[in-house]
């Protein structure tokens, strides 16, 4: 009888939101749900966004990364980054050596790679995040100059939610730069000690 009942456990754990491995694709880099599946065209991916009511976020990854492991397995699984991710933000995923075309804001269609390169993005993961309107980005403009922050390295999960809620109230437009918005949630949420 007790045995029955641990294979029950084992089944339903994981319908109950206990934690889950992460997935890897065929291309060697984590999936998450959030990530979405799209041509990879960035003025449409960008409008999509908008249209949903999203921030558009471009992913860069690379196979075998240990930092984009860190962050796919202890931080954007962290309940409150994870409903971020998903409810407000337009995720595209890119391989830093892929070779899947991508079509920049500035009509350029090049692979991951090349687009990875032309942007200066040298570290995985990089979170590149952009304006919240197709009409803010210059026609001429590439993704590394339309990006309004661009967050290159994994961080921990302060960090990541704090630059995620950063984003949604669009801090970068403001007085305050992140450094300084960091410091004062973290104290904060230590409640000043």
């Amino acid at each position: 009888m007790l045995r029955v009942v641990a294979i029950l456990c084992i089944f339903a754990l994981p319908a109950l939101g206990a934690p889950r491995d992460p997935v890897i694709g065929d291309d060697g880099l984590h999936k998450a749900p959030w990530m979405q599946d799209t041509f990879k065209d960035l003025r449409e991916d960008l409008s999509e966004a908008d249209t949903e009511g999203k921030r558009l976020l471009v992913m860069i990854e690379q196979r075998g990364c240990i930092y984009c492991t860190k962050m796919h397995e202890e931080v954007f699984v962290v309940p409150e980054i994870d409903a971020m991710l998903a409810e407000d933000f337009f995720v595209v995923q890119l391989n830093m050596f892929g070779d899947v075309e991508v079509t920049d804001f500035d009509g350029e269609t090049l692979s991951e790679k090349d687009a990875v390169r032309k942007w200066g993005a040298m570290f995985t993961p990089t979170l590149m995040f952009f304006p919240e309107h197709a009409d803010d980005v210059p026609n001429d403009a590439a993704a590394s100059e339309a990006a309004v922050v661009t967050m290159p390295g994994a961080f921990g999960r302060w960090t990541t939610e704090n630059l995620l809620t950063w984003i949604l109230d669009e801090g970068y437009d403001g007085d305050e730069p992140f450094q300084k918005y960091h410091a004062r949630m973290i104290e904060a949420q230590d409640g000043g000690k």
